[in-house]
């Protein structure tokens, strides 16, 4: 299984900037942030994320990562993903199955993806790790995590 796939990892300075930027618009998240490197309330846990890959996501996801998570991340619609955004998480250790401009078979192949590594925490968007979940891996149950 691949770590990622993603349209171009030497985009990552540029994203880098972007979520620098929105961090500095989200202060309670930094502190939650804060809070959970300390912390680390997801200590070997997993996360699977289902949301736009933009800046603001971007400073979630690494909050998550932060707080002890190994995080999973594809995308919430095959047109909204920022794809330096996408290079910078990759390069933060996010695992992230999302460009943009996904063809839908690649877009529920990194649905796939994310549930594949069998998430104790999912957070989606649209439902679509949810309903694929309930659709195709029904079997899955506490002991298997």
């Amino acid at each position: 299984m691949k770590d990622y796939l993603i349209k171009d990892i030497s985009l990552s300075s540029i994203g880098k900037k972007k979520i620098e930027w929105a961090e500095a618009q989200m202060p309670v998240l930094l502190m939650i942030r804060e809070r959970f490197s300390k912390e680390k309330p997801f200590k070997n846990l997993r996360i699977s994320l289902c949301l736009h890959v933009t800046k603001e996501t971007a400073v979630l996801a690494r909050t998550l990562r932060e707080g002890g998570a190994t995080v999973y991340m594809c995308a919430a619609n095959p047109l909204s993903t920022q794809d330096d955004v996408a290079a910078a998480l990759v390069e933060d250790g996010v695992h992230v199955y999302a460009w943009r401009g996904m063809d839908l078979r690649s877009y529920y192949q990194a649905i796939g993806y994310v549930i594949s590594f069998l998430p104790n925490i999912t957070i989606d968007d649209g439902a679509d790790v949810i309903s694929t979940i309930h659709k195709f891996y029904y079997k899955i149950d506490s002991e298997d995590t």
